[in-house]
């Protein structure tokens, strides 16, 4: 990202604390601190911070770490040692971003933060108004811009490429690790690191977060796969469900029920509806199935610089979706003892409906032994 994108980011965060009459914005080290600077600290004990006045801003920053966190921008720095410890300095930052002698500021705190920075904080500024970033940074960062869509993009379809290679690749008496090693593989060779892989082999796939482990590949088994790369800053996540032999009969009926829930959410989905309504439309595909009870968990959640960040689809989500949002969605069915069928796609909100990134067939259910 070029120092331009952390300029007009930064606009874009003052412009939304005027609108919703925030005084100051505080970041610990995390994703909400990178995507708003490009900053990427150290993180320890040692209080960090990027706070973010209606003005004016800087780094609460270790001397220790002050040098390399310099490379990466240009904003002010208030460093402090180790033998005086961060008071002063944060005391001397307060006071340049605006809200030292403010009374009940509004403020605004980074969920992600550690709590005794937290309180560090709340200790400097006594005040009754205090929110986390879901109407600041968070609402921006779910609105994803035509840069962070290509990067989106352009990991999915290195991990289209991993998942192909992978059901491929299947052999009988092949360990789950071997598989993920095959995956992971590929991510590396095309300058991706790894951000996460689930295989599982027959029972294991109707554990929705699976640990990937020595279990063997056997004839007539399901096989599912949920995986993502990270490329140039960006992660990548897709669901697979295919079969290493002839699915029985209620394989395939369970497998085309769990298509059917995703057509029907990637039609709800669109500008304008409520996160509910798309967890409802995969949700009552799978139940009028028969399989209710056995879809165990959310329809989705939103993917940008984290795997899972807003906005989540959820039964109970009343967020109303926008042009820009980035998410997954992902129904399953889950027959304990036996397999797991899930069906993930990524999708962007365009103007009139949403955009799937990821371009390999959902249809894996057979594989030759």
């Amino acid at each position: 990202m070029t120092n331009a994108i952390y300029t007009d980011r930064l606009a874009a965060l003052r412009s939304r604390m005027e609108a919703t009459d925030t005084d100051l914005v505080a970041l610990g080290p995390s994703t909400h601190m990178a995507w708003l600077s490009g900053v990427n600290p150290h993180g320890d004990e040692r209080p960090v911070m990027l706070l973010v006045g209606r003005e004016a801003e800087g780094f609460l920053m270790p001397s220790l770490n002050a040098d390399s966190a310099r490379q990466m921008t240009e904003l002010p720095f208030f460093p402090w040692k180790d033998d005086e410890g961060p008071a002063k300095a944060l005391s001397d930052l307060l006071d340049h971003v605006g809200v030292a002698d403010m009374t009940d500021p509004s403020i605004v705190i980074d969920e992600t933060m550690r709590a005794d920075f937290a309180f560090r904080l709340t200790d400097a500024i006594p005040t009754q108004y205090r929110r986390f970033t879901d109407d600041t940074v968070g609402l921006l960062r779910s609105r994803k811009d035509a840069s962070e869509i290509a990067a989106i993009k352009a990991a999915h379809l290195l991990n289209d490429q991993a998942v192909k290679i992978a059901f491929d690749s299947l052999r009988e008496g092949m360990t789950e690790r071997e598989l993920q090693d095959i995956i992971r593989t590929h991510y590396k060779a095309n300058g991706a690191t790894p951000e996460f892989t689930i295989i599982g082999f027959g029972a294991n796939g109707a554990f929705p977060h699976h640990h990937t482990g020595d279990t063997k590949l056997t004839a007539n088994t399901a096989v599912l796969i949920d995986t993502g790369c990270r490329l140039n800053g960006y992660p990548s996540d897709m669901t697979r469900s295919g079969f290493f032999g002839t699915p029985s009969a209620e394989y395939e009926k369970v497998f085309e029920t769990v298509e059917l829930a995703v057509q029907a959410a990637l039609k709800a989905a669109k500008p304008g509806v409520r996160a509910q309504e798309i967890d409802a439309a995969a949700r009552d595909a799978i139940t009028a199935a028969g399989y209710g009870e056995l879809f165990l968990h959310r329809t989705g959640h939103g993917l940008g610089v984290d795997v899972h960040e807003p906005p989540y689809i959820t039964a109970t989500s009343d967020v109303v979706l926008e042009a820009g949002n980035v998410f997954s969605i992902e129904p399953g069915i889950y027959l304990a003892g036996e397999y797991g069928v899930r069906l993930e796609e990524i999708v962007v909100l365009t103007d009139d409906g949403n955009a799937v990134f990821s371009e390999l067939s959902r249809d894996m259910k057979t594989a030759p032994c």
